[in-house]
C-alpha cells in the first residue's frame, strides 16, 4: 500500500487509501479481486502509476488468501517482521562500534535465536497446528495441479 500511495498526490492520498484499503479487506480472494477491478477502474486514468502498481503485485499480495485456517490480519502484515528489525537495530545501536562483521552477525543471530524460541512457545504468532495444517493443505494443491 506504501508503494502504491506514494504515486499519488497528498491531497488525494487519504481518500485513495481507504478505497484501496477495502481490497484486502474483502472476504475471499474473488471478491478481493472484484474490488481491484473496480478500483482500477476508477483510478486508472488519474493516477496510472499507482494503478500499474498495484496490478504488478495484486497477486503477490492476495496470496494469504490462500491460507483459510490463519487469520489472515496476521499474514497480511508485515508488522512482525518490522518490529524484529526495530530490535536488532536498537539492540547494534547499543553496542555502538562493532570489532568486526562476525560479531554484529553474532549479535543478530544471537537474537533471532531467543526471539525463535520466545514464539515458539506460548506466546507464537501463529500456532503450530494451523500452519501443518495449510502446509498439507497446500501440498495437495500442488500436487493436483503436477499431475
Amino acid at each position: 500500500m506504501r508503494n502504491i500511495g506514494a504515486q499519488v498526490p497528498h491531497r488525494e492520498k487519504v481518500r485513495f487509501a481507504a478505497d484501496l484499503k477495502q481490497i484486502w479487506l474483502e472476504p475471499d480472494k474473488k471478491s478481493a479481486r472484484q474490488a481491484a477491478a473496480a478500483l482500477i477502474d476508477d483510478y486508472e486514468k488519474r493516477f496510472p502509476e499507482a494503478i500499474r502498481c498495484l496490478e504488478e503485485g495484486l497477486d503477490d499480495s492476495l496470496s494469504f488468501y490462500d491460507f483459510p485456517d490463519i487469520d489472515k490480519k496476521r499474514i497480511a502484515s508485515t508488522n512482525g517482521q518490522e518490529r524484529l528489525n526495530r530490535e536488532i537495530r536498537r539492540r547494534s545501536r547499543v553496542v555502538g562500534v562493532f570489532p568486526s562483521v562476525e560479531s554484529y552477525i553474532r549479535l543478530t543471530i544471537c537474537y533471532l535465536v531467543e526471539y525463535t524460541e520466545d514464539w515458539s512457545g506460548e506466546r507464537s504468532y501463529i500456532r503450530e497446528d494451523k500452519i501443518i495444517g495449510s502446509l498439507e493443505k497446500f501440498h495437495e494443491l500442488t500436487s493436483q495441479i503436477a499431475c
